[in-house]
C-alpha cells in the first residue's frame, strides 16, 4: 500500500517547508523573523504559514527522526543516561520538565508533568524504558523521587549520583530556554509537550561535538563544507 504525501495538496514545494521548520527549529527566532529570514532568501511566506507549518509537519519529521533513532540506538547495550527536570511555568503556573539524555548530549525523551514526585518521575522512566530499553548506567541527581521510581523498576543499581556527573542533562535545558524567551513562554500543557518533543527531536540532527569526532574526520567535513559554499558562490555569482 502506497502512503499519500503529506505534502499533497500544498503549493509550496516540500523543501521549502522542511527548511520553514527546521530554521525555526534550529534557531532561537520568533516567527516574524524566521519570516524575514526566509523573505531575503527569496520565499514570500507569512508568520502564520509558518506557524501553520510548525504545527502540522514537526510532528511528522520529529517522529520520523525518532524512529530511525531508535532502531540505531536498540543495537547498542551498554550506554549512559542522564535525566534531569527543569521548571517551566505554563499559565503562571510552575511544571516541570523532564529529560533523558544520553552519554552525547542529545535528548532521548521528554515529559512535562505538574509535580517532580514518585508518580511522574517512574511515568517518565517508563516511557523512557519503553522506546530504548534500559540503560547500564542512569547518572541523576539526590532528588528522592528518582530512587523511589528506580527501585520501583529494580533498577536501583543503575543510579549513580556525583558532583558536576550530570552537567549533559543540565546543558540540554538552554537551547529550549532560548526557545522559551523566543516564544515568550507557553500557555498549555499539551502545547509544552508537543513543543518539547518536536524541539528535541529536530535539534538532535545538529547535534555535531568536536570532542566526539577525530581531527581527521572533522578536517574532511570541513573541506568538503568549504567546496560546497564555493560552489554556491559561484552559481549565485553566474545568476
Amino acid at each position: 500500500m502506497i502512503t499519500p504525501s503529506p505534502f499533497k495538496y500544498f503549493n509550496t514545494s516540500p523543501e521549502v517547508i522542511r527548511l520553514a521548520v527546521m530554521m525555526y527549529a534550529r534557531f532561537p527566532l520568533s516567527l516574524r523573523n524566521a519570516e524575514d529570514l526566509l523573505r531575503e532568501r527569496g520565499i514570500g511566506v507569512t508568520h502564520e504559514t509558518i506557524r501553520f507549518w510548525w504545527y502540522r509537519f514537526g510532528p511528522l519529521f520529529a517522529t520520523d527522526i525518532l524512529r530511525k533513532r531508535v532502531q540505531q540506538l536498540r543495537a547498542f547495550s551498554k550506554w549512559l543516561w542522564h535525566i534531569d527536570e527543569d521548571f517551566v511555568r505554563v499559565t503562571g503556573k510552575q511544571h516541570y520538565l523532564r529529560r533523558a539524555v544520553d552519554h552525547e548530549g542529545e535528548v532521548l525523551e521528554s515529559y512535562a508533568a505538574k509535580r517532580r514526585n514518585k508518580a511522574a518521575a517512574l511515568k517518565f522512566l517508563r516511557k523512557a524504558i519503553k522506546q530504548y530499553g534500559v540503560a547500564d548506567v542512569i547518572v541523576a541527581d539526590r532528588l528522592r523521587s528518582y530512587g523511589a521510581a528506580l527501585r520501583g523498576l529494580d533498577a536501583e543499581s543503575r543510579q549513580k549520583t556525583g558532583c558536576w556527573l550530570n552537567n549533559r542533562a543540565e546543558n540540554s535545558h538552554l537551547p529550549f530556554r532560548r526557545r522559551e524567551r523566543a516564544m515568550q513562554r507557553f500557555w498549555r500543557m499539551p502545547s509544552l509537550r508537543k513543543f518539547a518533543f518536536v524541539h528535541s527531536s529536530l535539534r538532535n540532527l545538529f547535534n555535531q561535538e568536536r570532542s566526539l569526532s577525530s581531527r581527521d574526520i572533522f578536517k574532511t567535513n570541513r573541506a568538503a563544507a568549504l567546496v560546497d559554499v564555493q560552489r554556491q558562490r559561484q552559481w549565485d555569482s553566474l545568476g
